[in-house]
């Protein structure tokens, strides 16, 4: 300002730039306000800020006042929304914008198919892979692994496989993406298989790529695997384990019921434990019903994080299952003295290019009574095979009667009935839930999936759940 550069058009812009990207929002838009011209540019870095800063609404009505907007203008809120979790918002966009005439760049397409992935919107991710096709932009390697990204998420490895293997050109992200897949739906083997071609193209593996390695063993009970793998990244190729690593580690040991081994593991570690690698061997403590080791690491687990539901609910459930009633009031008791809450369960389903999302107990979709009333016909049948509601899961001091309802409108089976009842018999259904699935939920869908003769893939916080004539590819230890 003292030397008379305000004027300046491209040191403004600058300037709304840096403040925006050290989180000095009000000060980006006063530089931005006092700017006696703008161009797109400019326009597009405030968009931007705003994003950045979670101004959303904000970004929006700027957006919708310019009326030149460009590609870059559109990109800028298409990938905000999208980064602060409105895939909803990004996506009504992205057809916006094609409705205008407007053809994405590769940024676009990028944007667009990690929020399909994250939404696990198959049909969207599918028109978009399409226009990625017809547009020419299947050679560029940040799309083509986008893509790739895509359909490992949306429940199809083997769509995720032909994208990779039509790559021109692949680097550490393309591998690391497939093996990720691998690792999520449970195929160990095939995850192994292809870090060990990846070695064999010359390809060297980072800290992430171990980590996908790491993960695909653990869900696949492939201990041995897990140490070879783990000693490699430290002797072969000098590398530092970060705190995910160990969590993997831990997790391999303890789902594999060597609780012991993965305690002596978590004891030797020359880092402090975190929450998450205590959370994991609980879980197991909790599957294989060890009360010694679940009480011990439950109160350390309650001391390191006391505002972490996870860890009490945990508990929690754990004491049900043992019929230990005192213990469960107890954990309920201090859950409501410290103010702790569990995190809303949500769960969405595509039907038909419509994201449908459902909360637990929602009641505000247009076709709830038709769910319900599928759900509670359902439930009877499941009864004869022999279901039994899972109340003990269920945190509220109500009669027994309320509770089996209260799980009946768990999130993820609301939104299984929706796909059951809008699509065709026999059709494949994919939900996606941002928590672990309930362990109620996971053995009502068993059944489900035999009674109705429908597969059902169901991703949630840790993995995909692929449920098929009663029976789950993860094996009841999740």
């Amino acid at each position: 300002m003292k030397l008379g550069f305000q004027r300046d058009l491209v040191i403004m812009t600058s300037l709304v730039d840096m403040y925006s990207k050290c989180t000095n929002i009000n000060e980006a838009r006063c530089v931005f306000d006092e700017m006696p011209e703008r161009d797109l540019i400019t326009m597009n870095t405030m968009i931007s800020g705003f994003c950045r800063c979670r101004l959303i609404w904000d970004a929006v009505h700027l957006f919708q006042n310019m009326f030149d907007r460009d590609v870059g203008s559109w990109n800028a809120l298409i990938s905000g929304l999208a980064q602060n979790s409105d895939s909803g918002g990004a996506l009504f966009y992205f057809e916006k914008m094609r409705l205008e005439g407007l053809r994405g760049d590769i940024m676009t397409m990028v944007s667009v198919l990690s929020v399909c992935a994250d939404m696990a919107a198959l049909v969207n991710g599918k028109q978009v892979h399409g226009l990625v096709i017809k547009d020419g932009f299947q050679a560029y390697l940040p799309v083509g692994n986008a893509t790739v990204d895509m359909y490992a998420k949306c429940g199809h490895m083997d769509d995720a496989c032909l994208c990779f293997k039509a790559m021109p050109l692949k680097n550490i992200v393309s591998w690391t993406s497939l093996i990720m897949g691998f690792g999520k739906h449970g195929l160990g083997l095939e995850a192994l298989k292809a870090f060990d071609q990846m070695k064999t193209e010359g390809i060297v593996p980072n800290k992430i790529t171990f980590l996908g390695v790491l993960f695909a063993c653990s869900h696949a009970g492939l201990v041995e695997e897990g140490w070879k793998n783990f000693n490699s990244m430290v002797s072969t190729y000098s590398m530092t384990p970060m705190m995910e690593h160990y969590t993997c580690m831990v997790d391999l040991l303890a789902r594999s019921g060597r609780l012991i081994e993965a305690l002596q593991f978590i004891e030797a570690m020359p880092i402090q434990p975190d929450e998450k690698i205590l959370t994991a061997f609980l879980s197991s403590c909790c599957s294989y019903r060890n009360v010694e080791l679940t009480r011990k690491i439950g109160l350390r687990l309650l001391e390191l994080e006391p505002e972490d539901a996870g860890a009490y609910i945990l508990l929690s459930n754990f004491y049900g299952l043992l019929g230990d009633l005192e213990s469960v009031a107890k954990v309920r008791r201090l859950m409501v003295d410290r103010g702790i809450r569990k995190e809303k369960a949500c769960t969405w389903i595509e039907i038909n290019r419509t994201v449908h999302t459902f909360e637990s107990g929602d009641k505000s979709h247009p076709l709830y009574n038709d769910i319900y009333n599928y759900l509670k016909n359902l439930v009877e049948k499941m009864k004869i095979y022999g279901y039994v509601p899972k109340t003990s899961v269920v945190v509220h001091s109500v009669d027994e009667d309320i509770k089996e309802d209260i799980l009946l409108c768990h999130s993820e089976k609301l939104a299984i009935a929706l796909g059951l009842i809008s699509t065709p018999q026999g059709a494949r259904i994919t939900i996606v839930k941002n928590l672990r699935v309930c362990i109620d939920c996971h053995e009502a869908t068993k059944l489900i999936s035999r009674i109705e003769r429908r597969e059902i893939v169901a991703r949630d916080s840790n993995r995909f759940h692929r449920f098929n004539n009663g029976l789950c590819s993860c094996g009841d230890h999740w």
